[in-house]
């Protein structure tokens, strides 16, 4: 057998160093995570947070306008007072109302139903959105942030004033939660936790309705900007150094979804004794969560970053170490992969991206660790480029032609 060559080993590691350094490039790996993501179902039991879907005709595919948060033109006040009114019947703890309650003076007499609804909901959460370019004229609201931070703040989105909020007779019984998603650093698997406020590091909606339903106040919180949002628990939420964290998207699945309709009739039905068609009993211990209705292509970012809290399942790379090893075995099978036959090799690393993929799959569905896609790929489709342009061992198998012999005399 022929020494192993150090070319393969070189150049695999000379692109390893260029994917970890070019921040293009790992946009490669992201979208390798991300389609990691929508073909994966993430094991694990429901999760104690309960998603209503509030509106009627879905908006045009072109209209919709997904990741930028914000409330749809459908959101009316007394669709919510119906919802509220519903769930109060269930006793619940934490209401959070995702779409931005900014009605206009002809909905104000609505408006008041639904305030009369939400004094009576021990904790409520409504949705603000932040604007880096704010009226210079118009008041500076104080948003509370958290106490304890280190690290470096530079990546994280900065703001400056409020683009969007409830009115104030709303505010004064509510929390407000920012619902900002920029797209700079919001995509299918990076949902973001943390913004700038005027120099103040806050949470986002989701990271600030976890919190309400975990009964944690601002200031028991460290956050470690680049490694983890440390709570008082003993809970770690790892983050980035943008503020954002790796999500599987259909983690929202593991929450309960039901419509309006649903929770008025499963409402009325409690009110008369007869068993609900929605068991809705356990509503008490858990978030519930208010959304507009979406088309169901639509990542759910708010749901699914907040089951990611509630069960600590966070999407994390692998070690280096992984991409250690796979350098040392493709060094390790440079020199034996010229002795075989150029289409064995290419149907063998057919075979190699196909096993490795659907193990990914499952890896991450168990257990939300994410291996990377293009080293060990890369590797292995640089091992046949290799095999296809050097020369051949003399003991490599060549293909043979058959001649068939000439007829007899």
């Amino acid at each position: 057998m022929q020494r192993p060559s150090l070319w393969p080993l070189l150049v695999v590691l000379l692109l390893g160093l260029l994917f970890l350094r070019e921040p293009r490039l790992q946009r490669f790996e992201e979208v390798y995570l991300r389609w990691l993501e929508r073909n994966s179902l993430p094991s694990g039991g429901p999760v104690p947070l309960t998603v209503v879907e509030i509106g009627g005709e879905l908006a045009p595919q072109k209209s919709r306008k997904p990741l930028t948060g914000g409330r749809s033109k459908n959101t009316l006040p007394l669709d919510l007072a119906l919802f509220l009114q519903g769930i109060l019947d269930f006793k619940p703890t934490i209401v959070a109302i995702e779409p931005v309650l900014d009605w206009s003076e002809r909905e104000k007499e609505q408006e008041q139903i639904f305030i009369d609804q939400a004094m009576h909901v021990p904790k409520l959460l409504l949705g603000a959105e932040l604007t880096a370019t704010p009226d210079p004229d118009a008041p500076v609201p104080e948003i509370p942030g958290f106490a304890q931070v280190t690290g470096r703040r530079g990546d994280i989105a900065e703001f400056s004033g409020i683009a969007r909020q409830p009115g104030e007779d709303v505010r004064i019984i509510s929390t407000l939660g920012v619902v900002n998603l920029p797209r700079e650093i919001t995509n299918d698997a990076r949902a973001p936790l943390l913004f700038q406020y005027r120099g103040e590091v806050i949470p986002s909606f989701a990271l600030q309705a976890a919190l309400l339903w975990l009964r944690i106040p601002l200031t028991e919180v460290k956050i470690e900007i680049g490694s983890a949002i440390l709570l008082p628990n003993g809970m770690k939420i790892p983050i980035r150094s943008d503020g954002t964290a790796l999500v599987n998207s259909r983690l929202a699945r593991r929450a309960r979804h039901v419509s309006l309709n649903e929770l008025l009739l499963a409402a009325q039905q409690h009110e008369t004794g007869v068993t609900p068609t929605v068991p809705l009993d356990d509503v008490a211990e858990q978030l519930v969560l208010a959304r507009m209705s979406t088309d169901s292509r639509d990542p759910d970012f708010f749901a699914a970053t907040i089951a990611a809290i509630q069960s600590g399942s966070f999407v994390h790379r692998v070690s280096w170490i992984f991409d250690c090893v796979i350098i040392v075995l493709v060094a390790a099978v440079s020199g034996t992969v010229r002795q075989f036959s150029s289409v064995d090799v290419v149907l063998a690393a057919i075979a190699v991206t196909a096993g490795y993929c659907l193990l990914d799959l499952a890896i991450l569905s168990r257990w939300s660790i994410w291996l990377p896609g293009c080293l060990p790929v890369g590797a292995v489709w640089v091992l046949v480029v290799f095999s296809l342009v050097q020369p051949k061992t003399k003991d490599a198998p060549r293909t043979v032609a058959i001649v068939a012999p000439p007829p007899a005399p």
